[in-house]
């Protein structure tokens, strides 16, 4: 009967133990001494077969030659005479044979270790160390039931020291754990090999007793071969299964870890370098400030005259276009704007612009509409993109490329589907108890037959988990479950003995057939529970339930289709039967499915449809009251811009179709992000530009007809609109070159929104306005023009109008108080110390996205996270890709790859096992499972029960699998139709151990199809199916091969950035070395891989943006200072912005960076407009900031700060945490950010350090057009 793969192990162990003696000894003689035998030939068999000694003490014998050739070539250290007849030697060998592949990667260990046991079975001093204790009666015969065997403490150290650190790459661990019971010294060792194992169960047929020492009076004398080492230079180990070797230290040494940011200590603080440096730079330029404004404020009072504006003091501005001002004044001097020729085109082109629209607003409405609605009919090719790789991850990405790389040549990393049953923590110790109990494991069998009762529906069809599930050996799923350890039958629980089985499968996992699992793999411990320290498996609080599904790339069979048919399913019975099971026993369950995220992320962005339509209500509802002139409940119903403000928010919607439209047609596909920021943004920016526009036909004069009112009004804010729409669009333009998609996307929908929006607003809404002015003037009802009231109510209209509060405000309180001295000083000081304190602070702004922001607040995945954070104890599967492998011998890199004996110390192999040693730097848990190293040593000569070959050539599998043993059979017999099977070589047909070219190409896909049992656990079926892409390998170049290990526990996004960044940086340097093209592979690159340059990306694209601004800027106002001021400001809003986001705990990732650019469009409307009107007003600094505020203070105020102001506050009632976290917290911090920046700390100064006016008197004769006066 074939023997399941891994019991092999505690098979071997015992193998020596039944096969070890040989001479009969009589158990009642004392004859102890050379040449003499303990034991000698087969008395008996037990019931499950094994064989018993005869306990008859015996001189040993001469073999014959053939016979000791056989000898010599397993037991080089026994010569002459020997204490074995030939069959107890054949039975010796083929258990052996069990153990050979686990140790024979390390020569000195396997010999150490061969040696144990040819001492015990063939040694002709056998009597020396080996003592009969105990007979026993078997068939009429007695039979060896117990023995002593004496070895010194010498051998025994040297034995485990030599094989201690020797791998078993399959499973990612110590070979000691197979054939040692995981033993941590020699002494475990030897207790683990000399239990008697009962019938069926594997292990010796009678107890050896291991002794270090003999009786004084006895002619005993302990065992004591000289032990090889395993850095010995004749038998020497790889320095993956010897790190110890002097030959192995590191042929150079690795690069040092990046140390902790520059930090000194003053007393008992340690402050950051950067947080003193701010401090110190404060100091200075606060001290200087300080001593610059105190001397200029003593000759402001010594020299009431400032003599860098001398021409302006006479002159009281006051606020009134220049051109009245000179009428009043009779002055014999013309006040004349040096304008740029920018801007005297443009206010060339306003001031006819005006008129023309004046005269002609259905024409203007019509035909702007018509073409907004035309580039809308893209929409027709809408689509949203949902995918997260799509997003984030640019096609051209590294870590696309890898993956695609992974998938195309390897295979696909399965789906996962996953439950977490946990105890609850006690309320008064807060401590969790064990879950491993009887009670809890039942239910857990319970949980499993709901799960296999699952039937998911797809096309009219069922799917169960054995149609989907991973399947790496026979028919059985590759669950991981800790009831695995029960074969996933709830039958063998009792028979197994409960939880007391369980717990010995914990330390046993891998030597103990009866722990294999139903899929003949070991389960290991700590990938089926959680909640545990150190190997403390009993305390765990938590199973951890995996269902591995196959995943297909392309799905052309629809194979992921019906997956996710059979997910929902398991989703929906966890949800309705499993939660309320779990529950009533006062446990907790969490759960997950590959299609979980995905289809939360759905549900996700309808969750707010109601929160977000009812912050743009709120925002519409406060436009159309702040267009409107102080309320007059007589004539509210007529000076209420209601209508107007409608349109307004329905000519931003067109520009966001407009947007959307032209992209789709263009195949671009839109994102969440868009759908929810753009219509914000552009509001934002809509918002400002219709108050502006309002409020400065508001400012003109009644008794001019309507066209010049609209005409004037055009040439005194449509620069400044023009300005900030262009640098607006410019700033978000620069984010297409942006690698990252969903940066870019939003970039370039923004920017054409943008565009649109302002083109929307200096024609389809100055047209409205007309009509709006139309209808006002003709007395009738806003909402419903075609009602017409009485004329007296219309006196009462133009008789009533006056400065709004917001204007008043202005003028009366802002501006005065910010023109005091000591407010200016005030502002100046702590406007400075928040923007140096937020540069020391922005370190420590953290990169990544937790999952749980991202998902609805009521989501079951949010309990899952929780969970994973809390429980799981292993990480994510890490794989070493190694491209072009030249597997030739000349070309060496076997070597450089391969961690067994001969290969190079410094190969990939080593120096993931080094890595593995420092897991807190290199996130690497443990060495790699190598299909290569397992492949050279299953077709060694040594491990002679693995490749194997008929007569005829062809591949013959180990003795324990069909056809050479039948399941039919009880016992295998060795003299079945595999007795003429040879080892594929000899080691004269190898060089220097390794396979020639033609040999490994020939051999590779036998050992990725054999199959692991007890005669050779290095088959490569299953381990290491899809580790090898054998396409197009006969050339002598295996394009792609991977070497599997893990990370450490991932539990913060800081995890698994870091993880990510040390891999390649592992990787990097090894390539390097090597010459070798690696990448290292795992699932989570993909999407963390954008915060390894998210800095750089965020801070290129915001230099770029406010760079664009400035050149903007100093084109049409062809003023460097202004421009220089304005991005001086831009630069402290976005300063300020990271700063709040580092106190509110707001991460650095796409969304945050999307709102940092969208910041600088927001930023511009809060600066451009005050800037301009400070250029263009006349006197001095004072005057004109005060006048700049008064102008355009309240549009700003009332058009951006309010406007978003309550339009964000509805955003803290959103259901998902994304909308509270990255839009209304950070949407919040901008808009007071922006305001205090905007009409505080830009007012002050101005006042300060403004630039030069635009202004100065001239004589009169040519004039400008009366356009330039206009524009004071």
């Amino acid at each position: 009967m074939a023997i399941p793969p891994k019991l092999l192990l505690l098979q071997l162990l015992t193998f020596s133990l039944l096969v070890s003696a040989n001479l009969t000894h009589s158990a009642a003689s004392d004859t102890h001494s050379t040449e003499f035998c303990a034991m000698y030939d087969i008395c008996g068999h037990r019931t499950d077969g094994k064989v018993l000694n005869c306990p008859y003490a015996s001189p040993s014998i001469k073999p014959d030659d053939l016979f000791s050739a056989k000898i010599q070539s397993l037991c080089p250290t026994i010569t002459g005479k020997v204490c074995c007849t030939e069959t107890q030697f054949d039975t010796l060998r083929s258990q052996v044979q069990q153990a050979v592949p686990f140790l024979v990667g390390c020569p000195a260990c396997l010999r150490n270790f061969l040696n144990l046991f040819c001492e015990l079975s063939c040694s002709p001093n056998q009597s020396l160390f080996i003592n009969v204790t105990s007979v026993a009666e078997v068939s009429g015969n007695l039979t060896v039931d117990g023995i002593d065997y004496h070895i010194t403490d010498t051998f025994g150290e040297g034995l485990y020291e030599s094989c201690k650190e020797v791998k078993f790459g399959t499973m990612n661990t110590r070979a000691i754990n197979f054939v040692g019971g995981g033993a941590q010294n020699f002494r475990e060792w030897f207790t683990f090999i000399g239990q008697k194992a009962p019938p069926g169960f594997p292990g010796s047929p009678y107890a050896i007793n291991f002794k270090s020492s003999t009786p004084e009076s006895s002619a005993m004398v302990p065992m004591n071969l000289s032990v090889y080492s395993c850095g010995d230079t004749s038998l020497g180990c790889s320095c993956g299964d010897c790190p110890s070797s002097p030959a192995c230290s590191s042929p150079e040494p690795l690069p040092p870890h990046e140390e902790d940011s520059c930090s000194i200590r003053i007393g008992p603080l340690k402050v950051r370098c950067i947080e003193l440096s701010m401090v110190l730079v404060y100091i200075l330029l606060v001290s200087c400030f300080f001593g610059w404004a105190a001397l200029n404020r003593r000759r402001d009072i010594t020299q009431p005259g400032d003599s860098s504006e001398p021409l302006l003091h006479p002159v009281e501005e006051d606020g009134i276009n220049s051109e009245t001002k000179e009428n009043i004044l009779g002055v014999k001097v013309q006040r004349h704007a040096q304008l740029s020729p920018v801007q005297r085109y443009m206010a060339k082109f306003y001031r006819s612009y005006g008129s023309w629209i004046a005269r002609n607003p259905s024409l203007i409405l019509f035909m702007s509409v018509a073409i907004v609605l035309a580039l809308s009919s893209g929409l027709y090719n809408f689509k949203v993109e949902t995918r997260p790789e799509k997003l984030w991850v640019g096609p051209e990405s590294k870590a696309a490329e890898e993956k695609k790389y992974f998938d195309t040549h390897l295979s696909p990393f399965y789906r996962i589907e996953q439950l977490i049953l946990a105890t609850v923590p006690d309320p008064k110790s807060g401590r969790a108890p064990s879950i491993v109990t009887d009670e809890n494991i039942l239910l857990l069998f319970d949980i499993q037959q709901k799960v296999d009762q699952i039937r998911g529906n797809y096309s009219g069809s069922e799917v169960s988990l054995p149609d989907i599930c991973l399947k790496p050996l026979g028919e059985d799923c590759a669950t991981q479950s800790i009831l695995q350890y029960f074969k996933m039958d709830s039958g063998t629980f009792d028979d197994y003995g409960g939880v007391e089985h369980a717990e010995y499968c914990f330390q046993h996992y891998t030597s103990a057939e009866m722990c294999l699992s139903a899929f003949q793999a070991p389960v290991d411990p700590s990938a089926v529970l959680g909640g545990f320290s150190g190997n403390n498996y009993s305390e765990a609080t938590a199973f951890v339930v995996t269902y591995p599904v196959n995943n297909v790339i392309g799905d052309s069979s629809n194979e992921n289709a019906r997956a996710v048919a059979w997910e929902k399913s398991f989703i929906q019975l966890a949800k309705e039967e499993l939660l309320p099971m779990v529950r009533s026993k006062n446990l907790s369950l969490s759960f997950s499915s590959e299609s979980s995220i995905e289809e939360e992320l759905k549900r996700e962005s309808t969750a707010d449809v109601i929160t977000i339509a009812a912050s743009y209500l709120v925002m519409f509802i406060y436009i159309s009251v702040t267009l409107g002139d102080a309320p007059q409940f007589s004539t509210f119903y007529i000076s209420s811009k209601v209508l107007l403000g409608l349109s307004g928010v329905v000519l931003v919607l067109l520009s966001v179709l407009g947007s959307v439209g032209v992209f789709s047609a263009l195949g671009v596909k839109s994102t969440l992000i868009i759908m929810e920021v753009i219509p914000f943004l552009v509001l934002a920016v809509g918002v400002d530009n219709m108050c502006i526009l309002v409020h400065a036909v508001k400012r003109q004069p009644r008794d001019v007809s309507l066209e010049q009112r609209i005409s004037s009004a055009l040439v005194e804010v449509g620069p400044s609109i023009t300005l900030a729409s262009l640098s607006e669009v410019l700033a978000f333009a620069v984010g297409a070159f942006v690698p990252m998609p969903a940066c870019r996307i939003f970039s370039m929908f923004a920017a054409l929104a943008i565009m649109l929006d302002f083109f929307l607003q200096i024609t389809a809404f100055v047209a409205l306005i007309v009509f709006d002015c139309k209808r006002s003037a003709d007395n009738r009802i806003d909402c419903f023009p075609c009602i017409k009231v009485p004329s007296s109510s219309q006196e009462s209209v133009e008789g009533g109008r006056g400065p709004g509060f917001l204007e008043r405000y202005m003028k009366e309180v802002h501006a005065p108080v910010l023109g005091l001295w000591v407010v200016k000083m005030v502002v100046v000081a702590v406007f400075l110390a928040f923007a140096l304190a937020s540069i020391a602070i922005s370190p420590r702004l953290e990169t990544g996205l937790e999952q749980k922001i991202v998902l609805p607040r009521d989501s079951y995945l949010q309990d899952y996270f929780d969970s994973l954070s809390e429980y799981l104890r292993v990480g994510p599967p890490l794989y070493f890709v190694v491209k072009n492998y030249n597997y030739s011998l000349e070309s060496r890199q076997t070597n450089q790859l391969c961690s067994i004996s001969q290969c190079n110390s410094n190969s990939l192999l080593n120096e993931i096992s080094r890595a593995s040693q420092a897991p807190d730097t290199s996130y690497i848990a443990k060495p790699a499972a190598s299909w290569l190293d397992d492949f050279l040593v299953w077709l060694s000569p040594e491990a002679f029960g693995c490749c194997r070959k008929f007569t005829n050539g062809s591949y013959c599998p180990p003795d324990d699998q069909p056809p050479c043993c039948t399941a039919e059979e009880d016992i295998c017999s060795l003299d079945g139709i595999c007795k003429d099977c040879t080892t594929c070589f000899r080691h004269s047909d190898l060089v220097q151990d390794r396979p020639s070219t033609a040999q490994f190409r020939e051999k590779l896909p036998w050992f990725l199809n054999a199959l692991p049992s007890a005669d050779c656990a290095k088959g490569g079926h299953g381990a290491y199916t899809n580790s090898v892409d054998l396409k197009g390998y006969e050339s002598g170049v295996i394009q792609a091969s991977e070497f599997r290990t893990y990370h450490t526990p991932l539990n913060t996004q800081g995890d698994y950035v870091n993880a990510l960044r040390a891999a390649r940086e592992f990787s990097s340097r090894i390539s390097n070395s090597l010459k070798i093209d690696i990448f290292p592979y795992s699932v989570f690159y993909i999407f963390f891989e954008q915060y390894l340059n998210i800095w750089t990306v965020a801070l290129t694209n915001l230099a770029i943006a406010i760079g664009a601004i400035f050149i903007v800027c100093w084109l049409i106002t062809s003023s460097a200072w202004s421009s220089a001021i304005i991005f001086l400001v831009l630069v402290m809003i976005l300063v300020d912005l990271m700063g709040m986001m580092v106190i509110l705990g707001i991460q650095l990732n796409a969304v945050s960076v999307v709102n940092l650019i969208m910041s600088i469009g927001i930023a511009v409307e809060f600066c451009v407009h005050i800037s301009h009107a400070f250029l263009m007003s006349s006197g001095n600094r004072e005057q004109r900031a005060t006048e700049a505020l008064e102008t355009m203070g309240a549009s700003v105020f009332s058009g951006i700060t309010l406007t978003k102001l309550v339009g964000v506050i509805v955003l803290c009632f959103a259901r998902s945490e994304i909308f509270v976290v990255y839009y209304f917290q950070m949407y919040l911090a901008l808009v007071i950010i922006g305001f205090l920046h905007g009409l505080v700390f830009l007012p002050v100064i101005l006042s300060l350090a403004g630039p030069p006016q635009l202004h100065l008197d001239i004589e009169q004769q040519q004039t400008e057009e009366a356009s330039s006066s206009l524009l004071n």
